[in-house]
């Protein structure tokens, strides 16, 4: 994470994040090191749908024809974020970190991702395999490396 925190600081970048799965744990390592209000502005934490809908503007629509882990609710997400912060960087999680909440298309480990960096937004769906903790340190992982990547 420290990478892409110094990549934040570098290019002057700031970033909120909307977390569902992950309960914190991005904002949490993204504001862990000192100085963090360079770059930070702000996390929600969106667990529940009626968190969705009533701090991202999250479709009702949405959530119940593709439900809380799908692209489209990710990408509902991350515009919400951008939205409510207007900074840079963009990013939402939304998944199933188990060991509950699976269904038969949506296996434990299923993960979408948002990412909006400079108004350009797109989402990625990812399965990680392993235990609920695992499968939130592997979507952190993912958010920082594409991150990496996309800056």
């Amino acid at each position: 994470m420290s990478q892409l925190t110094e990549l934040l600081k570098q290019k002057l970048l700031t970033i909120a994040v909307a977390e569902s799965c992950t309960g914190g744990h991005l904002s949490a390592l993204l504001t862990q090191e000192s100085g963090a209000s360079d770059y930070f502005d702000r996390g929600f934490i969106t667990y529940s749908n009626q968190a969705k809908v009533e701090l991202l503007g999250v479709k009702k629509s949405t959530l119940d024809t593709y439900g809380a882990v799908s692209e489209q609710t990710a990408l509902e997400m991350v515009k919400g974020v951008i939205r409510n912060s207007n900074t840079d960087i963009g990013v939402s999680i939304t998944g199933i970190a188990g060991p509950t909440g699976d269904t038969k298309n949506k296996p434990v480990g299923t993960v979408c991702f948002g990412f909006c960096i400079s108004g350009e937004c797109t989402t990625i769906k990812k399965h990680f395999d392993g235990e609920r903790q695992q499968v939130v340190q592997r979507s952190v992982a993912f958010v920082a490396d594409t991150l990496k990547e996309l800056l």
